[in-house]
């Protein structure tokens, strides 16, 4: 081998050995990205230069002599030798240092995109081509937040609205609207538009007011008993006179109704006095959301519709009446005293069940066809413009409104100044953010409704999240989150970086589990119907979450009256009403700027084989009722496995995937953000049944009717007084044929959530 041989295998050996040297991002000029350039570092004036193999003079005797030729001969030798082993040397200490590296920079960056900084931190955040500062981690995210967050005006905001007859349909909801639509289009958003639908409201009747009588044993009308405010009224109610004795049934929950019956008080043909509280408006007098008369569509400018009206209108008038009149009422009851759990607040003692005197009631309510808007503000996302983080509030109220609309508006209104000041400096989310100021849901959620029916087909596929901020703030001692269980993980992660309104030094974590080892049994609560967020999951197949601060042993009992004040809410809050407001804008800027923002959507898609398995474990109290019938729930429990097989292998799928592989990350997004959409059953008419979710809707298909109607089998038939998720009438006993047809419609159901989680069909593997 020549030296010039052996010279050009040192400098290739030279060329593969680690030399010092950065890695770093620079902007690069006339373009609108970041690139990634291997620069030298460069020695200070006066270093020492590093080491470098030279060109070797090899001294001695005279090449031309022997001596010398045999000295040449063995350098040759050696180098023949040695060339190898250099070679080999070089290349292990290569490949040590370039696994190093990446193993390094991988597990520094578990959410990063291509044209993403290596941090630390489990999210971080690149600037976008017109920012002028460095790279934003997830803590620079939060300070900024918080920064722009502090700076505004909550509390003045909240008295503002409050004090603004905002009623749907009335002239100062239309001036408020503009104010909003112009405050959200001076913010750096990407659009600002308005939705209009032209719905059905009940309103009082200007010429015919709503009465109350007494009445004598022959049905004589007797002395009237005055309503002290005709705007006062039950939207829905059915018009028309009732008559009849009045009865005390303390909330008018159907277990009441039921506890009634067993102490032997009668309620048919009877006036009922019921409490305000435990259960909503919704639930005593409209059983369903959006405008009951185009149920299942959109009411869109005029459209006409066959004649037809929700199934869930109600069949029975109903009036709200004064706490004067409802003590008035109370004295005249007779028979057995009410349960000390029914006893309440009015100078009243002991409540008692009735009956009472007879009553008359006189309904005279009509229906309005009613011009609606919601306002809409958009931030688009940078890499997944097409997949929306939802957010919004109910902007109208019958009174002040003050908890029930005031302080979630100004809660948004404040979320969007703050998000615009982030994107101003440097901010760009992953996904669109999209705002949201509702009308007409004091009349049961009817703008969001109806906003869902109308772009249902594009929402399944586009929207990720929809966060609630109605009924935030009720109270300050207790917290609860009304949620879809895809949601659960991330709250929890979010409550432990938000500091307590009423605690200090505490996060809202530890608030929470301060008295309970379980978190999530002291907060997590299912979505209630007159939620806006129900329709978003059980209408929509979207999960969502509501969070509510709330009183501890007591109700808000202000709320849907007059009294519903910015005074009143800030005397009952003992002056925290700023704080608590504040705590739950923190809560909802943090989840949004996670879900908009983290390059795998934080979704706990395995949470619902949990769901799935607390249900069938009330299913398995009946199994051996069902055997001596020749009826088994295998069915359901092998659709269970599946899903939870299908989720853990996904699970494992992204956990061994490159992370900077945009096309696979954004294929896996597509699968988790449609997980609620799967529990939607595809064998139900949405215009039939529109909650067609098998977890939370209410019809047949629902496995909540399947336990009420399996409990058949060991109550005789009588049914069970609570059950809310079937419409079939008590007292039919169980149906074998009924039986089947629902089994099969909540298993094929869950196989297909379980199909449809698995991905691609040639990677479907069931045991089904």
């Amino acid at each position: 081998m020549s030296m010039e041989r052996l010279w050009g295998l040192l400098q290739r050996t030279q060329r593969l050995s680690p030399r010092p040297s950065q890695t770093i991002y620079k902007r690069v000029e006339g373009t609108q990205q970041w690139r990634l350039e291997e620069e030298e570092e460069e020695g200070e004036e006066g270093a020492e230069p590093a080491a470098h193999f030279c060109p070797m003079e090899l001294r001695g005797p005279d090449l031309g002599s022997r001596a010398g030729r045999q000295n040449l001969g063995l350098w040759a030798a050696a180098g023949r030798k040695a060339a190898p082993y250099l070679v080999l040397t070089a290349l292990l200490i290569f490949t040590g240092a370039f696994l190093l590296g990446y193993v390094a920079f991988r597990g520094s960056c578990q959410a990063c995109g291509d044209d993403v900084l290596v941090v630390p931190e489990d999210v971080n955040y690149e600037p976008g081509p017109d920012s002028h500062q460095g790279t934003l981690y997830w803590s620079d995210l939060q300070a900024m937040f918080l920064r722009f967050l502090g700076e505004g005006r909550l509390e003045d905001t909240i008295r503002q609205i409050s004090l603004r007859k905002r009623m749907a349909g009335s002239a100062g909801m239309a001036a408020l609207a503009q104010d909003i639509r112009g405050a959200l289009s001076s913010q750096k958003l990407d659009h600002v538009w308005m939705d209009t639908h032209y719905v059905g409201l009940q309103f009082p009747h200007p010429a015919h007011p709503n009465t109350l009588h007494w009445v004598d044993a022959a049905d004589k009308l007797g002395e009237p008993l005055p309503l002290e405010d005709h705007d006062v009224y039950c939207p829905y109610s059915a018009t028309g006179n009732a008559t009849g004795e009045l009865v005390y049934a303390h909330y008018g929950r159907p277990e009441d109704l039921q506890d009634l019956r067993a102490r032997g008080v009668e309620t048919a043909g009877r006036l009922l006095l019921v409490r305000l509280g435990e259960i909503s408006f919704a639930q005593k007098v409209h059983l369903g959301t959006g405008d009951p008369y185009t149920p299942g569509f959109p009411s869109f400018n005029q459209t006409q519709f066959p004649p037809v009206q929700s199934s869930g209108l109600p069949n029975i008038p109903a009036q709200p009446i004064s706490a004067d009149i409802a003590s008035l009422l109370l004295r005249k009851l007779q028979g057995p005293v009410a349960p000390q759990e029914w006893q309440g607040r009015l100078p009243v003692s002991p409540y008692r069940l009735g009956p009472g005197p007879g009553l008359r009631l006189g309904v005279n309510n009509h229906r309005v066809s009613t011009p609606i808007s919601n306002i809409f503000g958009c931030i688009e996302g940078r890499s997944e413009p097409d997949h929306y983080v939802v957010i919004g509030a109910q902007r109208d109220a019958w009174g002040p409104g003050a908890a029930k609309s005031a302080v979630g508006t100004a809660i948004l209104l404040e979320l969007v100044r703050t998000f615009s000041s982030m994107v101003s400096n440097g901010f760009q989310p992953r996904r669109s953010l999209l705002f949201i100021s509702w009308d007409g849901g004091d009349f049961g959620s009817v703008g969001s409704t109806e906003w869902l029916e109308g772009y249902l087909s594009v929402l399944h596929l586009k929207a990720v999240v929809y966060v609630s901020l109605d009924n935030a703030v009720l109270g300050d001692d207790k917290f609860h989150a009304k949620t879809s269980p895809l949601l659960i993980s991330l709250i929890e992660n979010i409550l432990k970086q938000v500091d307590s309104p009423n605690r200090s030094g505490q996060t809202l974590f530890e608030q929470v589990t301060f008295n309970s080892h379980s978190w999530d049994a002291e907060v997590i609560r299912p979505l209630p119907m007159d939620s806006s967020a129900y329709s978003f999951t059980a209408f929509a197949g979207v999960p969502a979450v509501e969070f509510s601060f709330m009183e501890d042993g007591q109700v808000y009992p202000f709320l849907h009256t007059k009294d519903d004040t910015y005074e009143n809410l800030h005397t009952m809050l003992r002056g925290r009403l700023p704080a608590v407001a504040q705590a739950v804008a923190q809560l909802a800027g943090q989840l949004l700027i996670r879900l908009s923002h983290d390059h795998l959507l934080p979704l706990d898609f395995g949470r619902y084989g949990d769901v799935v398995l607390r249900h069938i474990g009330s299913l398995n109290e009946f199994s051996g009722d069902l055997k001596a019938r020749g009826l088994t729930l295998q069915w359901v429990y092998s659709a269970r496995g599946d899903y939870i097989r299908a989720a853990e292998k996904l699970r494992k799928e992204i956990y061994s995937s490159e992370e900077r592989d945009e096309r696979l990350m954004r294929m896996y997004n597509v699968r988790i953000m449609r997980v609620e959409f799967y529990f939607l059953s595809q064998y139900v008419s949405p215009a039939d049944s529109p909650f067609r979710h098998i977890f939370l809707g209410r019809g047949d298909h629902t496995l909540g009717a399947l336990l009420d109607h399996v409990r058949l089998l060991r109550s005789g038939g009588s049914g069970d007084p609570g059950a809310t998720a079937s419409r079939v009438a008590p007292g039919l006993g169980f149906q074998e044929s009924r039986f089947r047809r629902q089994l099969a419609l909540l298993t094929w159901t869950l196989q297909g959530a379980a199909n449809a989680l698995s991905g691609d069909v040639w990677n479907i593997d069931n045991n089904f």
